[in-house]
């Protein structure tokens, strides 16, 4: 059965029994913890953490994951890949365990006739955690495992969660007996090479606190909905289907190293050193077109030096099988015509896709030539001095001028029987990035480096800006830096800075921030552009990444800057003229600008102020400024001498530099500023302005805040709908919320005081008559008992430890108290120094009590909390306690 059979069957049989398909996201993870997208269930993650509703109670898809934690193992062994496919089924709190675990055998075991995977149920182990006898329960009497073909593990095998405080639970993984020929018998638990792991059930059921590792954390209970995430590996089944030794022989990669031994000559399977670069090929190349595919380009940072440090292993390893010439085409087709029927936009993105491989390999063999004699060299000399290790800078040396990242040059140099200093590599690699990091924070470029921008603008000069009357320009590029070096070239994946002769695109000044858009070239290159500076006077730096191409010094090109987005910064810029002049008229001229940024939709103004703008004043600046924006004024500019520009009575920003000819904008007769920025033609294209609010930035400063059109509609909206739901909720109207709400407040405020002083006044109560009862089991004090219904988890805990804290002197003591809590058992159990010395560990204690419970928990050996199902059994629970204090003790 092919790959795409099998994701095809998936998706359907899932969806037939109620669970939407929910289609594959990105590799490029929606998460800032993440680069790549590691596993199945990281789009769900938002769902079962409770950060968002889901829209679906039952959801089933076919992620694609990348991993890259151990790259250089991959193709030493045929077990380690980048790129996989997990197919999930996904419960919230919907179906449980049962559930769970009848659709996994149903499509696992049902005949390929009826649109399952056909699977001998013999063949099949399965694993549960060491104490979930409900789910082992469910294998061997609802599903008819024979109980010694399930195999209890440990937390470390059998137990899920995040590695944060969070949703956690058991496992239950399904592996198939692949045969003798693969090892001795004895289930997953004994050669797990053999019986080969294929799907892994997580039961979410519990919430877990802090702690460290795959083991060390506490249970805190259950969760208040069960919910289930399942991961079956796509190519370890397929591996299965067809019959095959390992997942490089299944079809979508099989078909990879069909391609790389026609291009070499050297087949699969001839030898070992061959049949790992075979693998290295298959893999990366696979996982680079699946990565450029969503979007990823090679850089020397996060996923673009992933793919970059990938791309690249691939390449050599294909010259270290005998390749002569480039590569990279056929080898992508390839990959695009097997994965293009699970991933159908690949194949309409061919073009792109191919022209992000085809730029990086040329870049990487242009460098491998000159980065191999580099390093031969410096091998040579190593050896002839006696020396077994490569020097860091000699691997600086190659990372930074021929792009050789780190693991191609420990490779490359272990083959040849030396080690590489890699400490030394990496105290220069962060050397570098602290210097890039200063030169980032010089922005303004007063402590950069100026001599390639210099160097331009002597060749070149000044920077024809067009941007007043054109969004888009005919230009020519007459110069290009790449890590502030002037360049004559550079290529797909590159982070360049760009100067054209003449330009639409705004440089960053006067509070407006620079423009971004693209730069075509006449030869198909595409850069796309992030920001626009002015590091020297006259001269427009355009920095961002060549997308597509190589761009070279004195290409034709078109400037084409981001309308959208320009508009609506000059509408904020507009917008802050209009708030300048309006507060002067309000407060005097000492509200004069100090300050300003200007963004799509927004601005922040900083203006001079000994002490906070009135609410009152705050509003009537905001109702004059949305006066003028109704008179619909005309906004022009012309340039003039700077007396001309005083005469007229032009205001001019404190501290800025001002040359013999200067622009003056105007806006009707309300405003009239020097000003450098790009505006709007009328007062009525801004829409409407909202002030957020004013606060102090520093001594005498004071800043305000606000929105503009869309946005400040968009922030109005909400606003009219939070009030409306305040109305209907106190029952007033919209002027009497203020004094309502405050009230109500206050009344809440008291009766939590209250509430609080009972709680702990009858907690305290409780403490004393508990501890006076306490047992003597086998000379330990033994305190148990059932506080009230309703009684927190927190404040459970507390009385525990105040009753252990109550026992006196050197006796050994264990506190065991439960509650039922919304309907279910709770109950913390803690220790005291002496009783631990005697082996009473809390968290023991807990999971007694718990599993007589029906449930689980855990925790510290001092203290210890668990709960369960069964309300009824919180009598049976202390007796099994206290048979296990005195048997222990």
């Amino acid at each position: 059965m092919e790959s795409a059979e099998i994701r095809r069957r998936w998706l359907s049989f899932f969806e037939e029994r109620g669970h939407t398909v929910v289609p594959s996201a990105s590799l490029i993870a929606d998460d800032p913890t993440l680069l790549l997208v590691p596993a199945g269930m990281v789009p769900f993650k938002p769902y079962f953490l409770g950060e968002v509703k889901a829209p679906w109670q039952r959801a089933t898809s076919v992620q694609k994951c990348v991993r890259t934690p151990d790259i250089e193992e991959v193709g030493k062994t045929t077990r380690h890949g980048t790129f996989f496919q997990m197919c999930g089924n996904f419960s919230f709190g919907d179906y449980f365990k049962e559930g769970a675990i009848r659709f996994a055998w149903e499509i696992l075991t049902k005949s390929v006739a009826d649109g399952g995977y056909g699977l001998d149920p013999e063949r099949l182990w399965i694993t549960v955690y060491l104490d979930d006898d409900e789910a082992e329960e469910i294998w061997r009497e609802k599903i008819g495992v024979p109980a010694e073909r399930i195999q209890r593990l440990g937390k470390k095998d059998n137990y899920w969660s995040m590695g944060v405080p969070g949703p956690c639970g058991p496992c239950s993984e399904i592996n198939y007996d692949r045969g003798p020929e693969f090892g001795v018998e004895g289930g997953p638990a004994v050669n797990d090479e053999r019986y080969v792991e294929i799907w892994n059930l997580v039961f979410m059921q519990f919430e877990r606190g802090a702690g460290t590792g795959k083991e060390d954390f506490e249970i805190l209970g259950e969760l208040p909905s069960k919910n289930i995430d399942t991961g079956l590996g796509l190519e370890r089944l397929a591996m299965i289907l067809q019959g095959v030794q390992n997942m490089y022989e299944t079809d979508t990669l099989r078909v990879v190293m069909d391609t790389a031994t026609e291009l070499t000559g050297v087949r699969y399977g001839d030898n070992h050193t061959s049949d790992v670069s075979m693998r290295v090929v298959a893999d990366h190349m696979r996982t680079s077109v699946m990565l450029i595919g969503d979007g990823v380009t090679p850089g020397n940072e996060g996923r673009g030096y992933v793919l970059r440090r990938i791309m690249r292993r691939a390449i050599r390893n294909m010259r270290l099988l005998g390749a002569k010439g480039t590569v990279a085409q056929e080898l992508v087709d390839t990959v695009i015509d097997t994965m293009g029927q699970q991933y159908p936009e690949l194949i309409t993105d061919r073009q792109r896709i191919l022209g992000v491989a085809l730029a990086e390999e040329a870049a990487f063999l242009k460098a491998l030539k000159g980065g191999t004699n580099i390093l031969d060299t410096a091998v040579t000399e190593t050896k002839a001095a006696g020396g077994q290790v490569l020097s860091g800078d000699k691997a600086f040396l190659l990372h930074d001028t021929w792009g050789f990242p780190i693991d191609l040059t420990l490779e490359m140099a272990a083959e040849q029987g030396l080690s590489v200093d890699e400490d030394g590599f990496r105290r220069l690699m962060k050397e570098q990035r602290d210097r890039a990091k200063a030169d980032a924070q010089a922005k303004k470029h007063g402590h950069a480096d100026m001599s390639g921008y210099r160097e331009i603008a002597d060749a070149a000069g000044e920077t024809d800006f067009i941007g007043y009357t054109s969004t888009t320009g005919e230009s020519r590029v007459v110069g290009i830096l790449v890590d502030g070096v002037p360049s004559p070239a550079a290529t797909e994946g590159d982070d360049v800075e760009i100067v054209l002769d003449r330009t639409p695109f705004y440089a960053e000044g006067g509070g407006q921030i620079g423009d971004t858009g693209r730069i075509k070239l006449d030869n198909g290159a595409v850069v796309e552009i992030r920001d626009c500076q002015k590091p020297v006077p006259g001269v427009y730096v355009h920095k961002g990444v060549v997308q597509v191409g190589e761009v070279t010094v004195g290409a034709p090109a078109q400037a084409v800057i981001d309308v959208h987005r320009r508009n609506a910064i000059a509408r904020a810029h507009s917008a802050t003229h209009l708030t300048h002049q309006a507060l002067r008229d309000a407060l005097g001229p000492t509200a004069a600008q100090a300050g300003s940024e200007n963004q799509p939709g927004r601005f922040r103004f900083d203006f001079g102020s000994p002490a906070a703008v009135p609410g009152a004043v705050l509003t009537d600046v905001e109702q004059r400024i949305n006066e003028v924006l109704s008179h619909e004024m005309d906004v022009h500019a012309e340039v003039m001498s700077i007396d001309e520009a005083k005469k007229q009575g032009a205001i001019a920003e404190f501290g800025e530099k001002y040359g013999e000819r200067v622009r003056v904008v105007t806006i009707g007769d309300f405003s009239k500023e020097l000003c450098g920025g790009t505006h709007v033609h009328n007062t009525a294209q801004l829409g409407l302005v909202k002030l957020l609010g004013e606060s102090s930035i520093g001594s005498g400063v004071r800043r305000i805040e606000a929105l503009v059109g869309v946005d400040a509609y968009k922030f109005l909206a909400r606003e009219h709908t939070v009030v409306a739901q305040l109305q209907e909720l106190v029952k007033g109207r919209p002027e009497e919320l203020p004094e309502k709400i405050s009230s109500m407040l206050g009344k809440l405020k008291d009766a939590e005081k209250e509430i609080e002083k009972f709680r702990a006044e009858k907690v305290l109560a409780a403490a004393a008559g508990l501890v006076a009862g306490a047992k003597d089991v086998k000379g330990v004090a033994l305190v148990t008992g059932q506080v009230p219904d309703g009684t927190s988890a927190d404040d459970l805990r507390k009385l525990v430890l105040d009753v252990r804290g109550r026992i006196q002197g050197d006796r050994a003591a264990v506190v065991a108290l439960f509650t039922t809590a919304n309907g279910r058992p709770l109950t913390v159990i803690a220790t005291n120094e002496t009783a631990r010395q005697r082996g009473l560990k809390a968290g023991d204690l807990v999971r007694t009590a718990a599993k007589t419970l029906g449930g689980g928990g855990g925790g510290k050996p001092d203290v210890a909390q668990g709960g369960g199902q069964s309300v009824e059994a919180i009598g049976d629970a202390i007796d099994a306690v206290e048979r296990m204090v005195g048997e222990t003790a």
